[in-house]
């Protein structure tokens, strides 16, 4: 392949401008900032999940010291915040670092076709606006868009939907204009979505029920941090910001780990803290002890245990039980019993769908995901200049959003140094495979068989934890397990010229 004057080129292509795509551009103007960077989101406006998400009470289940970006410190009160101040929090970022002016929005990638002997990739997109199908080149491709689809959630089929007289919602696709107040509402699943929907339906609804299958672990937390409200009045605003980070993020941690070492105890743990904050005799073990261990599947926060207040309160309340079949009026239960319902709400999981939905294609070969092996949790094996950021299951997605950003930097400057083109990660030593990622949640489970694997050791096992990867991705070495090529002499002149007309 030539190079073509009608093609345009950027030395960083990113994919999706939500929390990680913004974050990246961020990173790289500060960082590499002689590299050409472009970012396509496919959607037709920034911030990703927190710009779809708009059901009432959306809101972090992480604290915003570790969701927040490490070189831009979190300034409001609330340290478990809203959607709306997190979607500020992202624009506001991309204004300070002037990286609104590399995104394009509507622009959603279908293929990206790698060619060794140009050493770049050739990136189809399809124009979500006007239906138009555009093509650009870049020398590394870079996706942050997650691992969730975001045309459509998960919905089982429930026997007797179409009977049911009032609307059925997904809260992927919340109704503007949905009157909920004095309404019977019903909210079927238990998961983040669903305790996070709960109590603020409550606050007007006529009663809310979560209908549960089997309970999930809640947890309950400050809405504010006491330590940072100290720290802001007494230190500058960055350092304040850095030790609270890392006291929550170290917390987290020994949270987790106590978790996998001492799961009895961690149970009854959270068994007492549900006990003290529910009326007397509530049946706990029903309804709020899962048979699984503490964060075999991603445990749920609630600020200032407002799940357990609008139960205590008699405004919510929580049915574990299967669904039968839907009425006109409510649902059946397996029980037998009925909950009556003027609305219910579907919040039963979302799809996974990686990188983005895009296919690749390496040399005219497609590469098929699942037969790949992921290298440092970012890369994949025999795939060339590409990244792919996959935040912690077990922690913020921006703690490792952030060091996936560092990672890239540091291996473009290394490239640059010694002249090389292209880098591959070479699993041809990996003995051993394993799942992608270490959860038994519903929307894992349906969806592993089609994700990379993970090798047996380091750099091709995640370990989901933050320490060992700032070890690893910030400090580590930059040529293990990878192969460097350089440019074909023939081809440098080119390049550069490609580089001078678009910078």
């Amino acid at each position: 392949m030539s190079t073509n004057e009608a093609i345009e080129y950027a030395d960083v292509l990113i994919v999706g401008a939500g929390l990680s795509g913004v974050g990246a551009a961020c990173q790289l103007r500060q960082d590499r900032p002689e590299k050409s960077v472009v970012v396509l989101e496919a959607r037709d406006s920034i911030g990703g999940t927190w710009d779809l998400f708009r059901y009432p009470g959306i809101r972090s289940d992480s604290d915003m010291f570790t969701l927040g970006y490490r070189f831009r410190p979190w300034t409001e009160a609330k340290s478990i915040a809203d959607g709306p101040s997190i979607l500020r929090y992202i624009h506001d970022t991309a204004r300070e670092f002037d990286v609104q002016r590399l995104i394009r929005v509507n622009h959603r990638v279908t293929t990206a076709s790698w060619s060794s002997a140009d050493a770049r990739w050739t990136v189809d997109i399809a124009r979500t606006d006007t239906g138009e199908t555009v093509t650009m080149q870049c020398a590394f491709l870079y996706v942050c868009s997650g691992y969730y689809r975001y045309d459509e959630g998960f919905s089982p089929t429930f026997p007797g939907v179409e009977r049911f007289r009032g609307p059925v919602i997904h809260p992927q696709h919340w109704p503007e204009a949905l009157d909920y107040r004095d309404k019977r509402v019903v909210v079927i699943g238990s998961g983040a979505t669903a305790v996070t929907l709960v109590p603020t339906l409550a606050d007007s609804a006529a009663h809310v029920t979560m209908l549960q299958r089997s309970p999930t672990y809640v947890a309950s937390r400050p809405a504010r941090d006491p330590l940072a409200d100290q720290l802001r009045s007494r230190l500058p605003q960055r350092l304040a910001y850095a030790i609270v980070r890392w006291k929550n993020t170290l917390q987290g941690m020994a949270i987790f780990q106590l978790s996998r070492r001492r799961p009895a105890y961690m149970k009854s743990m959270l068994r007492k803290a549900a006990v003290a904050q529910l009326p007397d005799g509530y049946d706990v073990d029903t309804h709020f002890a899962p048979s699984y261990n503490p964060w075999d599947q991603r445990m749920c926060l609630v600020p200032d245990g407002d799940l357990f207040t609008a139960i205590r309160e008699g405004r919510a309340s929580v049915v574990t039980d299967h669904v039968e079949e839907f009425t006109e009026t409510g649902i059946r239960l397996a029980s037998g019993a009925e909950l009556p319902a003027d609305i219910v709400v579907s919040a039963t999981g979302l799809n996974m769908l990686a990188i983005g939905g895009m296919e690749l294609v390496v040399d005219g070969r497609p590469v098929d995901l699942s037969k790949t092996v992921s290298y440092k949790g970012m890369m994949l094996s025999d795939v060339p200049n590409f990244a792919w950021t996959i935040g912690y299951t077990n922690a913020s997605w921006t703690l490792k959003a952030d060091l996936v950003a560092q990672y890239v930097c540091r291996l473009l400057a290394h490239m640059d140094r010694h002249g090389y083109a292209a880098v591959t990660p070479d699993a041809s030593r990996v003995a051993a495979q394993h799942a992608f990622l270490d959860l038994t949640s519903g929307y894992v489970r349906r969806s592993m068989e089609l994700m990379p694997k993970q090798g047996d050791r380091l750099p091709w096992r995640l370990h989901q934890n933050y320490v060992r990867d700032v070890a690893l991705l910030r400090r580590g070495p930059i040529d293990d397990d990878v192969t460097f090529t350089a440019l074909p002499v023939e081809q440098i002149g080119s390049q550069q010229q490609v580089r001078q007309r678009v910078s």
